[in-house]
């Protein structure tokens, strides 16, 4: 393991200083989707004040249409019931016009399942398959409609602005499903950047040969290419693509619910302890940290269990 990717958020960079995990590994993410452009410079100051020469990350928010604006509390949902959202509470305007009835939407990762029941310029009404509370800023996936709908949002252009601007050592670039993706955002970063490129869709995993020759890492979102393929399948896709990645020589990254327990415990599962050392001897370049540094309570212990099983895989020693 070379690399840690650390989400900066509420949590680290402000509750927790980056002085208390620091070493010259890691990587501070900058996750996109959250905030303003303002409010994201920010961050950017902030990280290198506090280390000064940090590697930082922009990730892009890509063209995951999102939830914004909902009430306070966000939206009650329950299992067989209807409820809307209006058509302005997404991230893409036109979300609507790509809906038609009996569509499945995935959203939160895939926690909730909801069933397309009308949609048009006002409002979308969905027939719940879950219960819970969908709040702001959360991806709602339907499969199928992407090839109409623009590979970058404008936010992720003003993102790119903002890492040639502060010359960060990554973009990270969400929801490729083709090489032209990586071909269009090459060109627009600047030659003091590198590119983390994003395997999180079924179509870059069909376009996995096309994809890796254009890249020097790559980033497997565990969580978004569920949505796409069955979270039942994602053993076998994340090990398909670290073969295909360590075939083509590109640096591989893994990422979401790598150690989700830790945001509120002091301590891993053992079915994540067991997951993470599998991750470990698969040759992977790194783990990226997401809510359980971003807003976790326990960032010192769990950067410390990292650490720990490495050295463990390292050392290969079974005691009793």
């Amino acid at each position: 393991m070379k690399r840690f990717i650390l989400t900066v958020g509420p949590a680290l960079l402000n509750d927790v200083p980056l002085s208390a995990v620091h070493d010259g590994r890691n990587i501070y993410r900058i996750n996109g989707a959250h905030g303003n452009l303002k409010e994201i410079e920010g961050n950017i100051r902030e990280i290198r004040r506090q280390v000064p020469g940090a590697d930082i990350l922009m990730d892009l928010p890509g063209n995951k249409v999102r939830t914004k604006d909902l009430p306070d509390g966000g939206i009650v949902v329950e299992n067989g019931k209807k409820f809307q959202i209006p058509s302005r509470c997404f991230n893409y305007a036109d979300f609507y016009r790509h809906l038609k009835k009996g569509m499945t939407a995935w959203a939160n990762d895939s926690i909730f399942e909801f069933e397309v029941e009308e949609a048009d310029r006002e409002r979308i009404v969905f027939l719940s398959k879950s219960d819970g509370v969908l709040i702001n800023n959360k991806g709602v996936h339907v499969r199928g409609i992407h090839n109409e709908i623009p590979f970058l949002f404008e936010k992720d252009r003003e993102l790119i602005g903002l890492s040639r601007k502060w010359e960060l050592s990554y973009v990270g670039l969400s929801f490729v499903r083709r090489p032209e993706n990586v071909t269009e955002v090459r060109s627009l970063i600047g030659d003091r950047t590198d590119l983390i490129t994003k395997i999180e869709t079924l179509e870059a995993v069909n376009n996995i040969n096309d994809i890796l020759p254009l890249t020097n890492y790559i980033l497997v979102d565990r969580g978004d290419l569920s949505t796409d393929v069955g979270v039942q399948k994602i053993p076998r896709f994340q090990k398909y693509i670290i073969d295909k990645a360590l075939f083509f020589d590109v640096k591989i990254f893994l990422a979401t619910q790598i150690l989700k327990s830790m945001e509120t415990k002091p301590i891993p599962t053992i079915g994540e302890i067991e997951a993470l050392y599998d991750i470990y001897k698969s040759g992977v370049y790194g783990v990226q940290m997401s809510e359980e540094t971003a807003v976790g309570k326990y960032i010192v212990n769990c950067m410390k269990i990292l650490r720990d099983m490495e050295t463990e895989v390292k050392s290969e020693i079974i005691e009793p």
